[in-house]
């Protein structure tokens, strides 16, 4: 009987180490940012990048409801713009970018999908997104009020 229960365990800790979180994913490798945190910052030659806003807000929702924001932005920059990471704060946000560089003058944009089920009360969520830009980090925000069915 120990037995299974070893085997219930390893398969239980398989199944949470290959889900993963609700984050999404481009090789670090691509991004390079010749800034360090001691050196003078340097903005000639990067990418910029620039949302129409970095805030929403859902107002009241339904619980068990999906809703989702997309997050416009620009590249304003001087050279392609690499998102490498956009990681969620939560399970039940989950995030859409483009895995592909963004040129200079080019827009796109971020998807953020917020999933109400079992979120009853306010809720504030956020996304991190990591580019090859300085600052190198952008916090998007959501809110919702979730009410009962």
């Amino acid at each position: 009987m120990n037995w299974y229960r070893g085997l219930s365990f390893l398969t239980l800790l398989f199944l949470l180490v290959s889900c993963g979180g609700q984050e999404s994913s481009v090789s670090p490798d691509l991004v390079n940012n010749p800034n360090s945190a001691e050196a003078g910052v340097k903005t000639d030659g990067l990418p910029k990048m620039e949302f129409v806003t970095t805030e929403h807000d859902f107002g009241k929702i339904t619980e068990g409801v999906r809703v989702s924001f997309k997050f416009k932005f620009k590249n304003t920059g001087t050279s392609p713009l690499i998102i490498s990471q956009v990681k969620t704060s939560c399970g039940c946000t989950a995030s859409k970018f483009p895995k592909t560089p963004i040129n200079p003058g080019e827009e796109n944009y971020i998807e953020l999908t917020f999933d109400s089920s079992h979120r009853p009360g306010f809720n504030r969520k956020t996304a991190t997104v990591l580019a090859n830009t300085q600052p190198n980090v952008v916090a998007l925000l959501l809110t919702a009020l979730v009410v009962d069915k």
